[in-house]
Formats: structure tokens, C-alpha cells, sequence
């Protein structure tokens, strides 16, 4: 996982694209530690839990402002992280 995701980050990273992750619930906090080094920590970016659920929720903002909702409040269930990397 650590070199394949550092790989996989960077190679997304210089793409010019929205980009759609699925990602564990024990990995995220990490995941977006590692979205804020690649992408930057005024990205945009949306975390999604639970979709089509009863308990669905959704966090949007900056990368660091969703990396301090979750540090706050651990997620739980599975997550689906979209970063606007619209370079205009």
C-alpha cells in the first residue's frame, strides 16, 4: 500500500481532472495527510460516507478543513473522496 499509493498520488496529482477515490474508513485520515502533500492543503475536496444509506453523510472544504472535521470525529463505514483538481 505505502509505495503503491505514494505512486498512485503522484501519477493523479499532475492529472488535470476531477478524481474519485474509495477509501477504508481506518486509512482515511492518512489518505487525506497525503492529498494535502500532493495536491495541497486548499484543495477541494468532498468525503462521502455511506452513500445510499440511512446514515449518509457529507463533508465538503478545503483538504485541511475535512482532515480536522474527521481528526475531530472518526469516520465509520466506507468512504468515497472526490478532489476537484480542475486546474483552470
Amino acid at each position: 500500500h505505502k509505495k503503491g499509493r505514494h505512486t498512485r498520488l503522484l501519477f493523479l496529482a499532475e492529472m488535470e481532472s476531477t478524481i474519485i477515490l474509495y477509501e477504508s474508513p481506518h486509512r482515511l485520515i492518512k489518505t487525506l495527510k497525503q492529498i494535502s502533500e500532493f495536491f495541497g492543503i486548499e484543495t477541494s475536496i468532498s468525503v462521502s460516507r455511506e452513500i445510499t444509506k440511512i446514515y449518509e453523510e457529507t463533508t465538503r472544504g478545503s483538504v485541511m478543513e475535512v482532515l480536522n472535521y474527521y481528526t475531530d470525529k472518526p469516520p465509520k463505514g466506507e468512504i468515497v473522496i472526490i478532489i476537484d483538481h480542475n486546474k483552470v
